[in-house]
């Protein structure tokens, strides 16, 4: 939606909820997902909505603070230069080309990193480690003034890649959008701080990025909607089990469940006043006139579904949940809620990328719902 306005925390909060009444999906909207930047939060504050903080951009900070205060900052200073030496000069590129197919390798070209986007070094230094070979050779018939990596550089950028492959495998994960993503979040950074995690044949310099990352996640995952995630991660049959929290903390989640299916589902704003007569009486005489029968009842919907085994990592928690929705009737409607919502913003920037493609200096005239529809249809496409 285009706007004149600045993007304070109140008009953006504005234009989401015009954007909500124009769809006519006030009474669906549960969460409202946002990256890291201050008015985008201030604005979750101000809307009617759970706030749910985009994980991709809490690991980007995370890595980039972790990056920026490591012993990688020299390697990286010198693989950027060696890569702007092939970006710059298409001669230089069509020579490195031509020894990469002359040593069998796929003939791909190197890449530059950029500060937004950590998982361009990852890519980078994968890029140099592939074609170190081809690189040499290329430069070996060049005169230059590129100072080389050294063997020490050259393992370091090998451990860097180590170090940041799972997080690139979770960033991954946590960015879909066909399947559930909420629930994996918990989980995903149990595993990723079991990654980081050191040990005695680590080098100075990896302890160090290590110590860094899980300090500066710790911090930023404060700042998280805990308490959804958990709600999310029980939810899912396949990690019901909630070993991704302290044993502490396990409790306390069903706890916390069992509240919610006592006290009263939030009414839509397009819900009836009240059911017909006819049907209030039925109501009234189904009723038990027992209110520790009441009281027992969710714990007895949790205990079953506590006993339910734990499903497959491949199996889709939201169809489990339709083919058990009998058996649990009063922990499905919750289970739709808490699954649906995604754990990044990550393809709502993918949808921005397209849009960027479509509107361009030659195509400056298309109309506003012209260029949503295309858009539209933009993904779609890519999607089947």
């Amino acid at each position: 939606m285009k706007t004149e306005e600045r993007h304070f925390a109140e008009a953006c909060a504005e234009q989401f909820q015009t954007v909500a009444r124009k769809w006519e999906i006030e009474g669906k909207v549960t969460t409202i997902g946002t990256d890291s930047a201050r008015n985008m939060i201030a604005a979750a504050r101000i809307l009617p909505y759970d706030h749910m903080p985009c994980i991709a951009h809490i690991l980007q900070r995370s890595i980039t603070v972790s990056l920026s205060d490591s012993g990688f900052v020299g390697a990286l200073a010198k693989c950027r230069k060696i890569v702007g030496h092939f970006k710059h000069s298409p001669a230089n590129t069509a020579e490195l080309q031509v020894e990469q197919g002359a040593l069998g390798q796929k003939q791909e070209p190197l890449i530059q990193d950029v500060p937004t986007r950590w998982n361009s070094t990852l890519e980078m230094v994968k890029r140099l480690i592939r074609n170190q070979a081809a690189i040499k050779a290329t430069l070996d018939q060049q005169q230059h003034k590129l100072v080389m990596l050294t063997p020490p550089e050259r393992d370091k950028i090998q451990r860097l890649e180590t170090l940041l492959e799972p997080c690139r495998y979770l960033t991954k994960i946590l960015g879909g959008e066909a399947y559930v993503s909420c629930s994996v979040v918990l989980p995903a950074l149990c595993h990723l701080r079991r990654v980081m995690e050191v040990s005695d044949e680590d080098p100075a310099y990896v302890v160090r990025f290590k110590a860094k990352f899980q300090e500066d996640l710790a911090s930023r995952q404060e700042h998280t909607n805990n308490a959804w995630l958990k709600i999310a991660t029980a939810l899912d049959p396949r990690f019901k089990d909630l070993k991704s929290l302290p044993k502490t903390d396990r409790e306390a989640v069903w706890t916390t469940l069992g509240g919610m299916l006592r006290s009263p589902p939030r009414r839509s704003p397009h819900t009836e006043d009240g059911p017909p007569k006819k049907k209030m009486n039925i109501l009234l005489q189904m009723g038990s006139d027992s209110e520790s029968e009441e009281e027992v009842q969710p714990d007895r919907a949790i205990h079953r579904y506590r006993a339910e085994p734990t499903t497959s990592m491949e199996d889709c928690p939201l169809q489990w949940w339709s083919s058990h929705a009998g058996a649990h009737d009063k922990l499905a409607p919750l289970a739709r809620k808490y699954l649906a919502t995604p754990a990044s913003t990550v393809p709502c920037e993918r949808l921005f990328s397209v849009a960027g493609h479509i509107v361009q200096k030659k195509r400056s005239a298309l109309l506003s719902e012209n260029v949503v529809k295309l858009v539209c249809l933009s993904n779609w496409l890519k999607d089947e």
